[in-house]
């Protein structure tokens, strides 16, 4: 189920889409959860034997939650390429959080959290919540009703969390800023278009983002980037209008993050077509 809404998680995931042993289930929020969540993702996967899958994820400055069979967990913001190893049959409820709601759930700056996770155990609003999403996951992981039921679970909780204002909507705007401007390539861009002191940048992005406001835009870059490689083009083109000063500044970027050099990856998208 993919909807124009749940672009944010198929944008870095860098899926070999010859590996038919993975699903991928996505939902947008319902629209009065639409302020603390941007997709709901529901992986179901049945590997052959013996094998085992990588998935590769370049994440984004959000915390996700996750809950699966074996563990349940609130997911900080990942510096580097997430490398998922999956083998057997499975399954993981997950919902990519608002920038502004993972600091309330936490109950600590996000900061904290960072190429980190807390157990969902220790998170209040949604300890108990584990076993139910369990019990109706593991009966057919593929069900679109179990799925709804799954997602009406967590966004009957979310109101708790109270409305973003002040700093959290902040944050929640310039995440939007940098996604949406392609004109945002550096941190003083992104200043000068919120009129933000350094310091106040910096305060916002360690207490609900969890990575520098530099990262933000480099990974946002990075994250398009992959979406260009995908259906071709020059990757000197691609470098500057990403806003890198030469090619191969952009391509060790590139594969720092995802481990793919670009052509390689470039490739790897031609012959997956």
């Amino acid at each position: 189920m993919d909807d124009g809404s749940t672009r944010e998680i198929g944008r870095g995931h860098l899926r070999d889409a010859h590996d038919r042993s993975f699903a991928m289930y996505r939902y947008p929020p319902s629209p009065g959860c639409r302020q603390w969540l941007r997709v709901f993702w529901i992986p179901v996967w049945h590997v052959p034997p013996g094998e085992v899958r990588e998935q590769r994820i370049l994440t984004y400055p959000v915390c996700l939650l996750s809950i699966t069979a074996s563990y349940a967990r609130l997911l900080g913001p990942r510096t580097t390429a997430a490398r998922m190893p999956l083998s057997g049959a499975g399954w993981a409820f997950g919902v990519m959080l608002r920038p502004s709601a993972g600091r309330p759930l936490l109950q600590a700056d996000i900061g904290s959290l960072t190429d980190k996770h807390a157990d969902l155990a220790g998170v209040r609003l949604l300890a108990d919540l584990v076993p139910a999403v369990r019990g109706i996951m593991e009966t057919d992981p593929t069900s679109a009703g179990a799925h709804a039921a799954g997602r009406q679970l967590l966004e009957d909780r979310l109101p708790a969390l109270g409305n973003p204002s002040g700093e959290a909507a902040l944050a929640d705007a310039l995440v939007a800023r940098v996604e949406e401007d392609p004109r945002i390539t550096t941190v003083a861009a992104l200043r000068a278009a919120f009129d933000l002191h350094e310091r106040t940048l910096q305060r916002i992005c360690t207490r609900f983002l969890g990575v520098s406001p530099r990262w933000m835009i480099r990974q946002r870059r990075l994250q398009e980037a992959g979406a260009q490689l995908r259906s071709g083009g020059s990757l000197s083109e691609l470098a500057a209008g990403l806003g890198y000063a030469d090619q191969a500044h952009f391509s060790r970027d590139f594969r720092a993050a995802t481990g793919w050099t670009p052509g390689a990856f470039a490739a790897l998208a031609r012959d997956s077509r």
